[in-house]
């Protein structure tokens, strides 16, 4: 139309290694979305870039260095067009989401220099979301701006930027073979260690969280705590790195350091969910259910999600389904077993097939038919 700014051209660059089972599912999640696809290979002994060439992609090699940061920049690199846009081989667009992004394409404001958006990385079993956060997805070629970080590497902004953040959601599928963690990240960061080169604060952060993953508690714990205390990172992160500290000292076998990490939070910050299910927990364990009751309800009300804005990875269960389970535990003790009804019902809307609800449920159901009962006939 006459007047309005052409549709800015959009290239989508990727980095890959064997991943046969996902690119393709990948691209055509997002089939028709952008002018050009750029394939970096990082050493593929599959049939990645056959999959790559299918799909219409520009395929470059690049020689694996242990360095994510330097494979990511030299795949922007080739990227042509005015817009730049980043996604992993076992990402997809959901078919929502990805009008979403055809419509921001269409719209964007020329003024706008990177959009954000989020990212689900987590499900549970019944397919609900666990984690998530916001990741910068799109760039004007045009920036000083390049990625920065050996391993769950970050876009860096050179100067001043204009950003959008969106409600576009990026989903992260892993193949249904996978088998568990790969200790290839936590390997590029060991022998990063070994070789005397200084860890950002991120990469302190990611080295704990990755140590934490392959079960290395008492090895994450100090690590954690680095990131921790370093005010110069995002309260929000921060807070959350507590979080992760707190879980190992429970794994470990450390309740009283867990419970530390907890009194700390909230000297940090205002109660955050994670936490209020942790005071929670220990007025549970001390068989205190009215106390426990209150917390548990607190981390029902505290509206982390509802932020749109925020950058923080954040953790779903203690926002949903385990306060409401938990709450069905403490009411049925107080003797309110409606409101421990209402409580399982709220849990089952997103645990559909956990047992214990349903037989919670079941439990409480007849519970209250006898009640209803015995008043009728007394009656």
């Amino acid at each position: 139309m006459e007047g309005l700014p052409p549709i800015p051209t959009m290239s989508l660059c990727m980095i890959v290694r064997d991943e046969q089972d996902t690119l393709g599912r990948c691209l055509e999640s997002v089939a028709g979305v952008f002018d050009e696809i750029v394939i970096v290979d990082t050493g593929s002994n599959d049939a990645t870039k056959d999959v790559a060439t299918r799909w219409g992609a520009r395929v470059f090699d690049f020689a694996w260095i242990d360095d994510f940061a330097a494979a990511r920049n030299f795949a922007f690199a080739q990227g042509s067009s005015e817009l730049l846009m980043w996604l992993d081989a076992d990402d997809v667009l959901l078919p929502t989401d990805r009008e979403k992004l055809l419509a921001l394409k269409a719209d964007l404001d020329p003024r706008i220099d990177a959009v954000s958006m989020v990212y689900h990385t987590q499900f549970d079993a019944a397919g609900n979301v666990t984690s998530s956060n916001r990741r910068f997805r799109i760039v004007r070629r045009d920036k000083d701006v390049s990625w920065a970080g050996i391993v769950h590497e970050d876009l860096v902004f050179a100067g001043q930027f204009t950003y959008l953040d969106t409600d576009i959601v990026v989903t992260h599928r892993k193949p249904d073979t996978d088998s568990g963690p790969s200790r290839r990240n936590l390997t590029i960061l060991e022998n990063h260690i070994a070789a005397g080169r200084q860890l950002r604060p991120v990469d302190v952060f990611n080295y704990a969280r990755e140590l934490e993953m392959h079960k290395q508690f008492d090895r994450a714990i100090p690590f954690y705590q680095q990131f921790i205390d370093d005010e110069t990172q995002d309260l929000h992160i921060r807070t959350f790195a507590l979080h992760k500290q707190a879980s190992c000292y429970f794994m470990s076998g450390q309740p009283d350091k867990e419970w530390e990490c907890t009194l700390r939070s909230l000297e940090l910050d205002t109660p955050r969910p994670e936490f209020a299910c942790r005071v929670a927990e220990r007025f549970l364990a001390r068989n205190q259910f009215r106390q426990a009751a209150f917390w548990y309800e607190l981390a029902l009300t505290i509206p982390v999600s509802a932020v749109p804005n925020l950058w923080s990875i954040e953790s779903y269960p203690f926002q949903t389904w385990v306060p409401h389970k938990q709450l069905g535990l403490c009411y049925y003790q107080l003797g309110d077993y409606v409101r421990s009804l209402k409580s399982n019902q709220a849990a089952q809307a997103y645990r559909s097939d956990d047992p214990d609800i349903a037989t919670n449920i079941r439990v409480l159901e007849d519970l209250l038919n006898a009640a209803a009962a015995q008043a009728a006939r007394a009656n």
